[in-house]
């Protein structure tokens, strides 16, 4: 609900603050005293495309404030979570400021933000109707969600939303598994060679660092093994083994006769006799490891080149050749494997395409019985309206799919019958336009959203009986929230809860539009002024109070 509306030098307006109330609030007024321009002002600060100039001469800058109620639950809270703001309590406030030159800047909340953000909550705050209406429901790209709204179709959309993402996913699903399987297929025989060239090797963890050892041994072997025989038969039972073995027995045998002196030397010569015989026994272990046949280091050196030369290949080191194996064989297992997927895959897109197409056919189905709802309303609104002769339609047609169904929608009319239906904005005139809208908003009107509904001069071109029938349509909307009316009726004025009267004053050289709460007097005087013109009688006052208190 829009509370205050605060206007500072803005065109022909130096400062105004209005403060609006819930129910029914009409603005009268003389033909060019500027009630067109507080919608100028209000569409301003909410970001509409507007003018392009605005501050009123003299000024640097004009700004316009407009505070609105935001209870629980209403969509603007929304946007402004979104967004990263946040509301104050109950409320919202927006200021905008246009310098002169163009440059505009834009406040929530004491936030600065774009006049994206401003667009978007304009279209959960406000709702503005007119004969030249192209904000709201004459734009044919919201009749189907107005028809679902109506409806209470809001299961049935989510039904479809959720079937028309499964079978979006469901489709990437597959597309993906069908491009990974002709990229598998197109590298099939690359694979399957490299797996059975690793098989064939069957390289193990650690084995190329053994091999490259086991070579070096062997390529020094016969010069070692020389060395190492020469050292063995130093060491052997004709050399220092020997010796001292027998060192060690004439010493055992001089032993008796020393009284204990050989005691320590015969305890060394012990020790070392044991680490000797360790010593040989090393160096004959050696010995025998550096004998080897010579086809073994060929053999040897093949085993080590094949394992090196698969390492580059595949550009890894000589260890990981087991786990490359591994991943080739997983892969080839998974393209054996990849018919059956595709298979699977292929039947849950068809599930998903069928569920969707269940879900589409039965919202095209209940619009459609909406869609007879609606049209019979509407034309129940119209006979009032004096347009008993008129018809209403809403069309639907097939549409491509998507998340929100199958079917395009548009609200037709014709004003006579027999005459073709079209469009309501190529179809009816000025005042027939008006009345149409007036009728499908009636019907359409949801409770409790917490948007303000402005109509502007709706009612052009009607009186009397119709003009009251007007009325009343705008105040039962009006008992469902906030509706703000300009009118030039002054059967639409007089059922008004709230009035204002919008008038131009000259002071000096300056004009200046001023806007004034009418009290229960002021609300006669401007009634009878719209009844009568200029001149106002007694006549014209009582037919005004008559229209007050009928």
């Amino acid at each position: 609900m829009l509370r205050a509306l605060e206007i500072r030098d803005m065109l022909i307006i130096d400062r105004l603050d209005l403060r609006f109330r819930p129910g029914l609030n009409v603005l009268t007024g003389e033909t060019g005293a500027g009630k067109s321009i507080l919608l100028d002002c209000l569409g301003f600060v909410l970001g509409w495309r507007g003018r392009a100039e605005l501050v009123r001469a003299g000024a640097e800058e004009g700004e316009v404030v407009a505070e609105f109620a935001l209870p629980e639950g209403h969509a603007a809270r929304a946007v402004l979570d979104e967004a990263g703001l946040s509301a104050e309590d109950d409320g919202l406030l927006i200021r905008r400021v246009n310098r002169r030159g163009g440059a505009k800047t834009a406040w929530v909340n004491d936030r600065r933000v774009s006049g994206e953000i401003l667009r978007r909550l304009s279209d959960t705050l406000v709702e503005l109707h007119g004969q030249q209406d192209d904000r709201g429901l004459l734009d044919p790209r919201v009749h189907r969600a107005m028809l679902d709204a109506f409806g209470g179709l809001e299961a049935e959309v989510a039904a479809v939303r959720a079937a028309w993402a499964e079978r979006r996913a469901a489709r990437k699903r597959l597309a993906e598994a069908e491009a990974a399987l002709a990229e598998a297929r197109a590298e099939e025989e690359y694979l399957r060679h490299a797996a059975r060239e690793l098989d064939e090797l069957a390289p193990e963890p650690g084995e190329e660092a053994g091999l490259d050892t086991r070579r070096r041994m062997m390529q020094g072997a016969e010069r070692v093994r020389e060395d190492v025989a020469r050292a063995l038969s130093a060491l052997g039972s004709d050399g220092a083994e020997g010796a001292m073995g027998d060192a060690l027995r004439w010493l055992e045998g001089a032993s008796d006769a020393t009284e204990g002196r050989l005691e320590a030397p015969l305890a060394a010569l012990s020790r070392a006799m044991a680490e000797l015989g360790e010593a040989v026994s090393g160096v004959e272990d050696t010995l025998e490891a550096l004998s080897f046949d010579p086809l073994e280091l060929e053999r040897t050196e093949e085993r080590l080149f094949a394992i090196r030369g698969l390492a580059r290949k595949h550009q890894v080191m000589p260890d990981d050749l087991p786990e490359l194996a591994d991943r080739l064989r997983a892969r080839l297992e998974a393209l054996d494997a990849g018919e059956g997927e595709i298979a699977r895959l292929e039947a849950a897109s068809a599930t998903a395409e069928q569920d969707y197409d269940d879900a589409a056919a039965a919202l095209s189905d209940a619009r459609r019985a909406a869609a007879r709802r609606l049209d019979a309303a509407v034309t129940a609104e119209l006979a009032p309206l004096r347009m008993e002769r008129a018809v209403f339609s809403t069309r639907i047609e097939a549409a491509e799919p998507g998340p929100e169904g199958r079917d395009a929608v548009q609200f037709t009319v014709a004003t006579n019958p027999g005459a073709p239906a079209g469009p309501l904005n190529r179809i009816a005139s000025g005042g027939e336009m008006s009345r149409f809208l007036l009728a499908l908003k009636v019907c359409l009107a949801a409770p409790d959203r917490g948007v303000t509904m402005i109509f502007d001069e709706i009612d052009r071109g009607v009186g009397g009986a119709t003009a009251d029938a007007v009325g009343r349509r705008l105040k039962a909307l009006a008992d469902e929230g906030q509706v703000l009316v300009v009118t030039h009726s002054p059967q639409v004025a007089a059922l008004g809860a709230h009035h204002w009267r919008v008038e131009k004053r000259v002071e000096g050289e300056t004009t200046l539009t001023v806007v004034a709460p009418l009290d229960a007097e002021g609300r006669v005087e401007e009634l009878a002024r719209m009844l009568a013109g200029d001149r106002v009688t007694a006549e014209a006052r009582a037919a005004a109070e008559a229209l007050l208190t009928g």
